[in-house]
């Protein structure tokens, strides 16, 4: 089958090559002058280099119902980048991983060209593969562009996501961190109070990303989401576990998302949807 196909492939191939030159034997020898060859390699030209710069291999480790690991999988895949990805639930405490990443966190990219071969948070894997590739749609150069994508991020990172963790990680079934209530032998009762403190405190934030970083445009990057967006977008996947009612600039602003980048947001996407479906099918079912 596979001889057939290659076979077939290639006749086709061959027709549309012999054409071009019997037509080009027939055409007088004063229109077939080196102008147009010089015009069409210089466009070719770019196109080859173009092609090649969007294809560069990425190597990712990730879990697949993580909205930090869904980040950087919608942007690699938003971004062009051939990213391979690998699987790493129950891997990352294992002596291999931890020997390259001892903070044993996902997702996490490896490249040669980083100092110690890998490189691990959300954030910061997005600004590098972007200024390595010069993602300038995702992550503008210009100083005061790229400093509001940078503080959107770190207040997501600092402000909104402990509040959705803190609301959120007790029913996904994640580990609460070190110093939290939800950590700590506390009565239930002020554990469910610290669940609810952290979702009344989500709107504040929430607002903020809209009257601020927003501002009036269709996503924080303007016209094109940007690498922020990506990061705020993925958050806010996790507050459907809790049936978090979304405002309303919120629920369109995911979705016009979604629609901009097509399959490379909706694929990342039903991963973590698949996760959280599973994780209150079995509430249901315990209750």
């Amino acid at each position: 089958m596979a001889k057939t196909a290659t076979n077939n492939a290639r006749k086709p191939a061959a027709k549309a090559a012999a054409k071009p030159t019997a037509k080009a034997a027939a055409k007088p020898a004063a229109k077939t002058t080196a102008k147009p060859a010089v015009k069409a390699t210089a466009k070719a030209a770019p196109r080859a280099k173009a092609k090649l710069a969007k294809r560069p291999g990425v190597k990712l480790s990730m879990l697949k119902p993580s909205v930090n690991n869904m980040t950087v999988r919608v942007f690699a895949r938003a971004a062009g980048l051939d990213a391979a990805e690998t699987d790493a639930w129950g891997q990352t405490r294992s002596p291999e991983f931890m020997a390259r990443n001892p903070a044993h966190l996902t997702p996490m990219i490896e490249d040669k060209g980083l100092p110690r071969g890998v490189l691990w948070e959300s954030c910061a894997i997005m600004q590098y593969l972007s200024n390595k590739h010069g993602l300038e749609k995702f992550y503008p150069k210009a100083p005061a562009k790229r400093a509001m994508i940078d503080s959107a991020m770190f207040y997501l990172v600092g402000t909104l996501y402990p509040y959705v963790a803190r609301a959120t990680y007790p029913f996904l079934g994640f580990p609460q961190y070190a110093g939290e209530v939800g950590h700590s032998d506390a009565h239930p009762d002020k554990k469910t109070e610290a669940q609810k403190a952290a979702m009344a405190a989500i709107a504040e934030p929430l607002e903020v990303f809209h009257s601020f970083f927003r501002d009036g445009k269709p996503f924080i990057g303007g016209k094109n989401p940007s690498i922020a967006d990506i990061r705020l977008a993925a958050t806010l996947e996790f507050l459907a576990v809790i049936d978090y009612v979304l405002p309303k600039w919120a629920k369109d602003y995911v979705a016009a998302i979604e629609k901009k980048l097509g399959n490379a947001y909706s694929e990342p996407a039903g991963d973590v949807r698949g996760y959280i479906a599973y994780v209150k099918s079995q509430a249901k079912v315990q209750g």
